[in-house]
């Protein structure tokens, strides 16, 4: 799988240009064989073309913006798009008013010069790990995929699977409760959720406020350090160097909820994964973490993408009830059960676990353990609300532990080539991100060159 490192190169070497590119990942969105018309809910391909010409013409007069520009990646159709109606996947949103300025995130990696292909499919307003959509269709994750149609996990479904497809050489997604890892890490590729602060959240359409994060999707953690940077602001756009791996203090909290009930698959594809990195000279160290048991505990009375998705949806509900995908619907109306007092004492119960679990992570470089407890579930097993909702948990059951501590986390594919995908998550420490992503590198490295 190429890399925006790849395409960098060979634009600024005069390889190959924008425009082809473009043409490239447009024709494996159009290929009626593959899973384009599923994977994205809107192609912009004239604007694409038009942005891809631009870019070829400042390239040969030595003005191009970044050394990205020209590099076609796509967006979630969750960010708005100046113009453009964002309708986040859902058709209770098709007559909304088109935004009137693009989200900053997004104009971040405009001004970098990337080209947007078009907006990728979604999870109904994001709230499910799943991946299914009943109003585009679902893409098929890459797994199998010619006799078991499989979820490509959410809520950026279409985004990974455009990432696995070649459509572009990025994506960009939410994570809320684990939208950019799980779906990277049932379609094999890598997905990295920032600490939630780190990127502006305006021009988003919102699931929860208070865990709401946007991150990327791509081919390697350097693509995803790349995006995320631009996204951030940060002046110096590139990957962070990997860290030496000899010596990383590894945490494994393998007597926590994190490591309960796992596929086989994910089990044999981890522990070849844990053996290489110590012979890598990684250490990898038990670590306790009691404080987990208490999440359940607290969300008992509802969670925070309940009650905020149950005040922003309300009045749309009652106008427009039978636009809803209904398994998404019966999530947001759990909402509607929670009192002042249980959000209040939600928050305090979040903000207790985080100081508590801070200074037992602190002396690690990053805490390992699978993204997801089980590997891509056929679409067609999903179909009733009950095999739903017990999937959509097992999926964002590891995932969304580091939205509700605020950290960053990062999956990695670390199944040998040809096998199921399995994904490796790295969580690091709130604002970490760069740390973190250093080590993913090294970690990364280190599961490709075993």
């Amino acid at each position: 799988m190429r890399t925006i490192e790849d395409a960098a190169r060979a634009l600024q070497a005069g390889e190959i240009t924008s425009a082809a590119l473009v043409e490239e990942a447009l024709a494996r969105i159009a290929d009626p064989a593959g899973e384009g018309a599923r994977a994205f809910v809107a192609v912009q391909a004239d604007a694409a073309r038009a942005t891809a010409g631009a870019m070829d013409a400042l390239r040969r007069a030595n003005r191009a913006p970044s050394r990205y520009a020209g590099i076609p990646i796509s967006v979630k159709d969750l960010f708005d798009q100046a113009g453009i109606t964002t309708t986040a996947g859902s058709r209770a949103r098709r007559d909304a008013p088109p935004a009137t300025a693009t989200a900053p995130a997004i104009a971040r990696l405009e001004r970098a010069g990337f080209v947007v292909l078009g907006r990728t499919n979604m999870v109904e307003f994001a709230f499910s790990g799943t991946g299914l959509n009943p109003h585009h269709g679902t893409p098929a994750a890459p797994w199998d995929r010619a006799s078991t149609p499989r979820a490509p996990g959410g809520s950026s479904s279409g985004a990974a699977v455009a990432v696995a497809d070649g459509m572009g050489f990025g994506a960009i997604g939410s994570d809320t409760g684990g939208s950019c890892r799980v779906p990277a890490a049932l379609c094999g590729i890598t997905g990295f959720k920032p600490t939630a602060r780190r990127v502006p959240l305006a021009g988003a359409f919102p699931l929860s406020t208070t865990l709401d994060s946007i991150g990327p999707l791509a081919p390697s953690v350097a693509c995803c350090a790349v995006l995320d940077a631009v996204m951030a602001g940060e002046e110096d756009a590139t990957a962070p160097q990997a860290s030496p791996l000899e010596g990383l203090r590894l945490g494994l909290p393998s007597n926590t909820i994190l490591f309960d009930g796992l596929d086989p698959a994910v089990i044999a594809a981890f522990d070849i994964a844990l053996r290489r990195l110590e012979a890598a000279g990684a250490k990898l160290i038990d670590l306790d973490l009691p404080e987990l048991a208490e999440i359940p505990r607290a969300t008992a009375r509802g969670n925070f993408p309940a009650a905020e998705a149950w005040a922003l949806h309300r009045d749309l509900i009652t106008r427009s009830r039978d636009l809803y995908d209904p398994f998404v619907l019966a999530r947001i109306e759990l909402g509607e059960r929670m009192t002042a007092a249980d959000l209040y004492d939600l928050t305090a119960a979040r903000a207790r676990i985080i100081a508590a679990v801070a200074p037992r992570t602190a002396p690690f470089d990053a805490i390992l353990s699978p993204t997801c407890p089980i590997t891509p579930p056929a679409i067609a097993d999903l179909e009733t609300a009950e095999a739903f909702n017990r999937t959509n948990l097992l999926l964002l059951r590891n995932t969304s532990i580091g939205n509700f501590l605020d950290r960053c986390s990062i999956s990695i594919p670390c199944q040998a080539e040809g096998e199921v995908p399995v994904g490796l998550m790295l969580t690091g420490e709130t604002m970490g991100d760069t740390r973190l992503l250093a080590v993913a590198r090294a970690v990364e490295e280190a599961l490709r060159t075993a």
